[in-house]
C-alpha cells in the first residue's frame, strides 16, 4: 500500500497539470500536499513503482477524482470509495505482483491469491 498510494496521487497530479494546466502550487493546495511532492509527482521522481497506467478503468477513476477536486464537489467518504476502487483494479489486474515479485524475490507469486483474497473486497 505504501508504493500504491504515492502511484496513484502521482496519476492525480499528472492530470491535474497536463489536461487541467494547473501549476504545481495549485494542485498542492487542492490535494493538500506540499509543492515539492506535486513536483516529484510530475518529474516521475516519485510515485512509479507501480504500473498503474496500463488499465484504462484506473484512467477513468483518475478523470473521475480530478474533476470531484476540481469542482470540490466530493466529501471524504466519496474520495476515499473512488480511491479504494482504483486500489482494487489494481489488484485484480495482477499489477501489485509485479512490486511483490522486486521487494521479495523468493515469493510464489505463481501461488499468491492475497490480493484477491476477500480480505480486500
Amino acid at each position: 500500500m505504501r508504493s500504491l498510494v504515492p502511484s496513484l496521487k502521482a496519476l492525480v497530479a499528472r492530470e491535474l497539470v497536463e489536461r487541467h494546466g494547473l501549476k504545481q502550487d495549485e494542485i498542492a493546495n487542492l490535494l493538500g500536499i506540499s509543492q515539492s511532492a506535486v513536483s516529484k509527482y510530475t518529474r516521475k521522481v516519485r510515485g512509479y513503482v507501480i504500473n498503474v497506467v496500463q488499465v484504462r478503468e484506473v484512467d477513468v477513476l483518475v478523470q473521475k477524482i480530478t474533476h470531484l477536486v476540481l469542482n470540490g464537489e466530493f466529501s471524504r467518504e466519496e474520495f476515499l470509495k473512488i480511491f479504494c476502487s482504483m486500489c482494487n483494479l489494481i489488484r485484480q489486474n495482477g499489477l501489485m505482483c509485479e512490486f511483490c515479485r522486486k521487494s521479495d524475490k523468493k515469493l510464489p507469486l505463481e501461488e499468491c491469491s492475497f490480493c484477491l483474497s476477500k480480505i480486500f473486497r
